[in-house]
């Protein structure tokens, strides 16, 4: 089950490093269910349209910096916990959170929970 938990997580970042629109969101559809949740500090979407949104949101905000995994990913049932950065290639990430993923059974994501652990001051 690790190589797939794995896989979840590293699909889930690839989401939000996804900056061509079509891609993003035919990802979005084969990696979400349709009542897909997302939550965070600063933003709760619900369905593909509004995550969509939330994703490209982000992008628009920190241009040039990438999401990647920052940890191992840990896994049991139908959840998945791991630590992510954001920030530019090759230097120490500004922003490291987790998140907390809940799938339907079947792989598909159905509620993401993100906690941001540190962020730069305003």
């Amino acid at each position: 089950m690790a190589t797939t938990f794995d896989d979840l997580a590293e699909r889930y970042i690839a989401l939000w490093n996804e900056t061509d629109p079509a891609r993003r969101r035919r990802d979005i559809d084969d990696l979400w269910a349709p009542e897909g949740r997302y939550v965070d500090p600063l933003a709760v979407a619900e369905g593909p349209d509004a995550i969509d949104a939330t994703i490209a949101a982000a992008q628009s905000q920190f241009p040039g910096m990438t999401f990647r995994l920052a940890g191992p990913v840990d896994g049991h049932h139908n959840q998945v916990r791991f630590t992510w950065e954001l920030g530019p290639e090759d230097v120490e990430a500004p922003i490291v959170g987790f998140d907390v993923a809940v799938t339907d059974g079947n792989g598909r994501l159905t509620q993401v929970l993100g906690f941001l652990d540190r962020v730069p001051a305003a």
